[in-house]
């Protein structure tokens, strides 16, 4: 029981961190500080989708319903519980090198809009 719920937890966490990748430009353009723990996340995510890997958080969940006699998957998280939702074929190495251009092209933008903001600002106050 403890182990599926861990597990479980596990999800939850990885699909927080995935939304915060994602997203996460928007807090971003509220309090620009978080930069510093967004950025890191970005880079993480896109390479992941550029490079094919599977996330940590995906072996270790899988190993908690392993040990809870659950079932554990071998495709990474975004295949197992994205994928299915958004595309109904399974996940090609085209779509994981599209899913990074659109991680990076959601932030770009964001981190675009943070910049002009602040040039704004900047310029006013001259």
């Amino acid at each position: 029981m403890p182990y599926r719920f861990f597990a479980d937890l596990i999800v939850l966490l990885h699909l927080c961190f995935v939304v915060f990748v994602m997203l996460g430009g928007l807090l971003v353009l509220w309090k620009p500080l978080l930069a510093w723990c967004h950025v890191p996340a970005v880079l993480w995510g896109a390479g992941i989708e550029f490079l094919g890997w599977v996330c940590p958080l995906t072996h270790l969940e899988n190993m908690l319903r392993a040990e809870g006699n659950g079932p554990a998957y071998a495709t990474g998280f975004v295949e197992n519980y994205i994928v299915p939702v958004l595309y109904p074929a399974n996940l090609t190495r085209t779509m994981h090198i599209g899913l990074g251009l659109i991680v990076l092209g959601v932030n770009v933008t964001f981190y675009w809009c943070l910049w002009h903001k602040s040039r704004k600002r900047g310029t006013s106050q001259a």
